[in-house]
């Protein structure tokens, strides 16, 4: 046995009892333990009887030593694992001097537990047989023999900082798949090796090699999941070459970090997997790394992407006795063949929260230039520093840490100092490697001839990376909700008063009953008789007379004060449950408006009580109509492109009103005040929405937005991480997340964000083709798929032009049809959409008739701002900055859309494309530069000459350049395609104002039609009923005009035809009521007033001043 001297800190193991031993003789064999580690015997057990229930009693202990400097150190213990030989003792037999042994199995013991800072531990672990050991005679239902260990150091081998500072890098190398077809596994034996290095707390790269890889032919792909394997040839017992409890398990190739996973690479993977020819090792490595060791793999990685992981073949000869200097000869002249490397990406690990990376990547020859150029190493790890070591380390699958590498003049110097290492269970002579040697001339085309077949046949090699923590740490979900919450309280729910302001209320409406019923009772008893003789036909003068008659009477007998007495007690508990007034004014005007407000109230629900007491006797209020949200959302819309933004605020403040508690109004508010560029409240809109629902990940994005416009970075940091954490797989917030990084000048974690978007945005596209819907308009197939925010697009392919006589819109039957196309198609939408500006009612995704309720990307003069609606593209695959870019138009964040736009034109899967031209021309409709706009327009069309978005935008830009013959061709074109563009509203209310202005009102009319069944609103009906008053359609046009009135009657234009259609129906009062609120509305359209005018003078009413 071979002793270990050391200083340093003593490692102690007991084997303490083994369970379910058997023996080649009898039931009852003689057997010990063997330990060993580090390829150095610690000791024997005692010799012991086995039990006939199978046990054994060993108690056997032995130790070693470690040390920073020694033989054995913390690396060791990480990779190598300590291995425990059961022997069995036969018994002797006859003339027979020494007893003779029997290997039974190995069991192995991982020492890790050790590194990663505990002192002591106990384990069971199983004894794997040997070949032939009669552990293996195993009947059905039998225990596999195990050995109970224990492990344990005086003190902990790590100090706490070494423990919070360290790491542990595990290196797992699979396969290489589809290598040269050279590689054949009849022949010379050849050793295929694997290597690279690992940086040091010090000056100098700890090599690591695995070796004896295993060439495979093709035909059946390798099971998963399969065990790992320990970095150590010649273990006696096969079992013992797997480490406990580590498997490949692989997992699909989008999700991979590597070269090959894309949809694309899909094919050749499989087949190489499954086909072709492979090399396995399937053997893990694992390496410590102190603090200091911790910080130069985070710096080298930061320096060097890229880091090369080298592959070379080497032939296996059998050093013949008694001719070792002849054979040191041989060696020197071998050339270095088939000898390539691969280009690892390491940055991922730099990633906050990254822990492992596995993928596959490409092998190319080795080329000093180009490996230099790439991954800024001088030297080859097999060619100029590594023979020494995969000689010294033949047996062994991995280097040993503590060999020193070197540079090639002192190669001659570790040949004379390399020993032979003996194998662990075998006597027979050892197959030796040659040296790598450095050659040049011949030897240098042969090997880059060799090499180059690597990339002929399309290797690749297979590997995993992966560290025990993080080289950068990730915030936490629950860190970053509670950096939110600091932010953004949570709005508290609303209080639920039982009994409070509504009971207070029902009670003054109970008492205004029972003193109307008195008062009718009193009224009867004084005019009774008057009543009943008049049958009813009472005049004026008599109602008032009986009025003061029976004032008269109320207040001479008390009942007056009886009746005051009576409501007193309900209007003071209006006064405290409804009002909350409890304490004493500050002032005398104070009071005095508070009287007011409360005298309005009580007068008002005085008139509820007194219609739900006598319906039969009370008129009937004309019953309101009611708007929706969504049809103020419209309405609003229609503000904003007529640059009311007055009004538009008045619609958008009554949705808060309605519904405070809902926070898509909030989102619609904050956009809103983003196009008028008020900063400050659509900030605080936002974060209104968010503290409603704090897991809302458009709330959030949109508070990162803002915060970065506002330049509160760090805020807008916590926003976009805390909507990853929420939703992983949001396309448009890992991409928000890279541009914040973008700013910040953080090019790795931009990387990273850029890269997770792309990854999701691929895995969705997957997904959505293989579940894609198929729908027939107008007998021609198309294909739909889900739109970037969940909204339906379809291929422009589809957008066949319906056949329509010149001038004309398409026929409503075809219209018809398209739009229950359209609602199948939204209906199949999946993913909930941001409200701001969508095609469906804001953030829920429900069907709706309304078509345009987006919010377009502006602030300029209306006519600039209508036309800015996003339009969605005609295109399934896109880009996760064209969705970017999307998001960011819809909410008006417009600040962003160019540096976005940078990024997609650079994007190899992006670049110009008919959505870019129409991104920028909505930017130059923005700034009134119409010029630009139209050279976009046209690039666009050229590019997709059946978008109807094209054509729509085109449409709107000849309408306020004043072109309105081209605007009147244009949106002819859009509407008669049978696919629709992503906003019509406008594009009808335009057509069909041109149409009225070339006096062409049956047009006008159809087109309006279309206009109120897609999306009703006060233009629509407007225009509808100007269309029909021109063409004498009276009645028509009078309920089109009742409509448009019953949606807005602060429309002075809609009074001024009500007073139209009046006079020409001659009813004077309804003329004279419409005229006065025309004048009073101020219509500022001359034309139509004179023509009023004209009609009144014509009639000879409708205007009180004559």
């Amino acid at each position: 046995m071979e002793q270990i001297s050391s200083t340093g800190k003593p490692v102690q193991l007991t084997v303490m009892d083994g369970y379910e031993l058997r023996g080649s003789k009898g039931d009852t064999p003689v057997t010990f333990i063997r330990a060993e580690f580090n390829q150095t015997v610690l000791g024997d057990s005692a010799k012991i009887t086995v039990s006939s229930e199978g046990t054994a009693k060993y108690n056997f202990t032995s130790s070693f030593e470690i040390s920073p400097e020694g033989a054995i150190t913390l690396y060791d213990l990480a990779h190598k694992p300590l291995f425990l030989t059961m022997i069995e003792v036969l018994p002797k037999e006859k003339k027979q001097k020494d007893e003779k042994t029997l290997i039974l199995g190995q069991a192995v013991v991982d020492l890790l537990p050790l590194v990663e800072g505990e002192s002591l531990f106990e384990t069971v672990v199983p004894v794997h047989p040997v070949p032939g050991s009669p552990l293996e005679i195993l009947q059905s239902g039998a225990k596999q023999c195990s050995l109970e260990v224990k492990v344990s150091v005086a003190e902990p081998l790590l100090t706490a900082a070494q423990i919070l500072g360290g790491n542990l890098l595990k290196v797992t190398l699979e396969a290489a798949y589809s290598v040269p077809e050279s590689f054949i596994p009849v022949g010379p034996m050849q050793n295929y090796v694997v290597g690279l290095q690992v940086p040091s707390g010090g000056e100098k790269d700890y090599p690591i090699f695995f070796k004896n890889g295993i060439l495979k032919l093709g035909g059946e792909r390798e099971p998963i999941p399969r065990p790992k394997k320990w970095p150590i040839a010649n273990i006696l017992a096969p079992g013992a070459n797997n480490i406990p409890d580590a498997f490949i398990v692989g997992g699909p190739y989008e999700e991979e970090e590597g070269e090959l996973n894309h949809p694309e690479d899909r094919e050749f993977r499989v087949q190489a997997e499954c086909l072709k020819k492979r090399i396995i090792w399937d053997v893990e490595s694992r390496f410590y790394l102190d603090p200091p060791a911790v910080a130069s793999f985070q710096k080298r990685v930061a320096d060097c992407r890229l880091w090369p992981v080298e592959i070379t073949r080497v032939p296996l000869v059998t050093a013949p006795k008694g001719k070792a200097a002849k054979f040191d000869k041989m060696e020197d002249e071998s050339p270095l063949s088939f000898h390539g490397v691969a280009y690892v990406n390491m940055v991922p690990l730099l990633y906050p929260g990254v822990k492992r990376i596995r993928g596959a990547f490409h092998v190319y020859p080795y080329l000093d230039s180009t490996v230099y150029e790439k991954t800024k190493c001088l030297l080859s790890l097999f060619r100029d520093i590594g023979h020494n070591l995969i000689q010294n380390n033949k047996i062994g699958g991995i280097t040993s840490p503590l060999s020193k590498p070197v540079i090639s003049k002192n190669l001659k110097e570790d040949k004379i100092q390399a020993s032979s290492i003996k194998s662990q269970s075998s006597d027979t002579p050892l197959e030796t490697e040659p040296p790598l040697n450095n050659n040049p001339e011949g030897q240098n085309k042969l090997e880059k001839m060799s090499s180059q077949q690597f990339v002929e046949a399309g290797t690749y090699i297979v590997l995993e990376i992966q560290l025990d923590k993080a080289l950068v740490p990730k915030r936490m979900p629950e860190e970053l909700a509670r950096r939110v919450k600091e932010m953004i309280p949570p709005r508290p729910p609303l209080t639920r008063r039982t009994g409070g302001a509504q009971k207070v209320v029902s009670d003054y409406h109970m008492q205004i009953k029972s003193i109307s019923r008195a008062i009718l009772d009193e009224y009867h008893r004084m005019f009774g008789k008057q009543v009943a003789k008049l049958r009813g036909d009472i005049d004026s003068e008599t109602l008032e007379d009986q009025k003061c008659q029976l004032n008269y009477e109320l207040n001479c007998s008390g009942k007056y004060f009886a009746f005051k007495e009576q409501l007193k007690h309900a209007v003071v508990k209006i006064v405290r449950e409804k009002y909350l007034k409890t304490t004493s004014f500050e002032s005398q005007a104070e009071l005095q408006v508070f009287i007011s407000e409360l005298y309005v109230f009580l007068v008002d629900q005085m008139h509820v009580a007194l219609n739900q007491t006598m319906p039969d006797d009370v008129q009937r209020a004309v019953p309101t109509v009611y708007t929706s949200s969504e049809q103020l959302r419209l309405f609003a819309f229609e503000a904003e492109v007529n640059e009311d933004f007055e009004t538009a605020t008045v619609y958008y403040e009554e949705r808060l009103v309605r519904e405070p508690q809902n926070l898509e109004h909030w989102l619609d508010y904050g956009a809103f005040c983003l196009l008028t560029e008020d900063n400050i409240k659509a900030q605080e809109c936002f974060r209104k929405a968010l503290s409603l629902n704090q897991n809302h990940i458009h709330s959030l994005l949109l508070c990162g937005v803002l915060a970065v416009l506002m330049e509160n970075y760090e805020q807008a940091e916590i926003f976009f991480e805390d909507a990853i954490c929420l939703e992983p797989t949001n396309v448009v917030a890992w991409t928000l997340l890279g541009l914040y990084y973008e700013i910040q000048s953080n090019d790795i974690r931009m990387e990273m964000a850029f890269h997770e978007a792309s990854k999701q945005l691929q895995a969705r596209v997957t997904k959505q083709k293989s579940t894609g819907a198929v729908e027939y308009v107008e007998g021609r197939k198309v294909e739909s798929s889900l739109g970037p925010l969940g909204i339906t697009s379809v291929s422009s392919t589809t957008a066949i032009k319906v056949e329509a006589p010149t001038g004309s819109a398409a026929p409503l039957p075809t219209l018809g049809e398209f739009l229950e196309v359209s609602t199948k198609l939204q209906l199949q939408s999946q993913e909930p959409i941001l409200s701001v500006l969508s095609q469906d009612p804001p953030i829920s995704q429900k069907p709706s008739n309304l078509l345009v309720k987006e919010i377009p990307a502006k602030k300029e003069t209306s006519k600039c701002r209508d036309s800015l609606t996003f339009l969605q593209p005609t295109q399934i695959h896109t880009t996760i900055f064209m969705e970017t870019i999307r998001f960011l138009m819809k909410v008006n964040a417009v600040q962003y859309v160019h540096r976005v736009l940078a990024h997609e034109l650079l994007c190899p899967q992006g670049g110009p494309s008919c959505e870019y031209y129409l991104v920028l021309a909505q930017t130059h409709l923005l700034k009134k530069d119409f010029t630009k706009a139209e050279e976009y327009l046209q690039q666009a069309a050229q590019m997709d000459y059946l978008n109807p978005n094209v054509w729509g935008l085109k449409g709107h830009l000849y309408f306020l350049t004043g072109n309105h013959a081209e605007a009147k061709a244009c949106y002819e074109r859009t509407i008669s395609f049978v696919v629709d563009a992503s906003e019509m509203h406008f594009i009808f209310l335009r057509l069909g104002h041109i149409y009225l202005e070339e006096k062409e009102y049956e047009k006008a009319k159809k087109t309006y039609l279309q206009a109120c069944k897609r999306s009703p609103s006060c233009f629509t009906w407007l225009g509808l009923g100007i269309a029909c008053y021109r063409l004498e359609e009276i009645m028509e046009a009078e309920d089109a005009l009742s409509e448009a009135n019953a949606l807005n009657n602060f429309n002075a234009e809609v009074w001024a035809y009500l007073a139209l259609v009046s006079l020409k129906a001659g009813r004077q009062l309804e003329a004279e009521q419409a005229y006065k609120y025309t004048r009073k509305l101020k219509l500022k359209d001359e034309a139509l007033l004179a023509e009023i005018h004209m009609v009144q003078e014509m009639v000879g009413f409708g205007n009180p001043s004559f």
